[in-house]
């Protein structure tokens, strides 16, 4: 039997879902969040800065913003967590379903050897759809 996972995430939410087969529609396995990601920017910075010590001669290091340092960091963990999913031998193939740019960020975190089970990329967000609405947005690309 084929077990298909379906990873539905944005930039704060990551739903995981398995398909066992035709007509066995979606089984919930698991959820991930990041709240991280939904704080506003000023949450996410410090105000003081760090103590120097040194000559205070140093390397310039671009700016990261707050907000996408965090789905970086996200995006990270929903990689690990689907490359723990294929070390378990527990999906056959993947379907990822992310919002952009989180899509991209995922998808560039990936292994090869999880890449390599990705059958499809659908770029839109469904975190917040119910089950019995996000089976008929993925009909058309696994069998439920």
């Amino acid at each position: 039997m084929s077990i298909t996972w379906i990873m539905v995430a944005n930039a704060s939410q990551a739903k995981l879902f398995a398909n066992h087969g035709p007509k066995k529609g979606l089984q919930f396995i698991k959820e991930l969040v990041h709240p991280e990601s939904r704080e506003k920017t000023s949450n996410l910075v410090s105000d003081r800065s760090g103590s120097h010590t040194g000559t205070g001669h140093g390397a310039f290091v671009q700016a990261t913003d707050p907000k996408h340092h965090e789905a970086e960091r996200f995006a990270q963990e929903v990689s690990r967590e689907l490359d723990n999913g294929r070390i378990n031998n527990a999906y056959d193939r993947l379907i990822l379903v992310a919002s952009a740019p989180f899509v991209g960020l995922v998808n560039s975190r990936l292994p090869e050897l999880v890449r390599s089970k990705l059958s499809e990329i659908i770029d839109k967000d469904y975190t917040r759809l119910p089950v019995k609405d996000l089976a008929g947005h993925l009909e058309s690309y696994v069998y439920l």
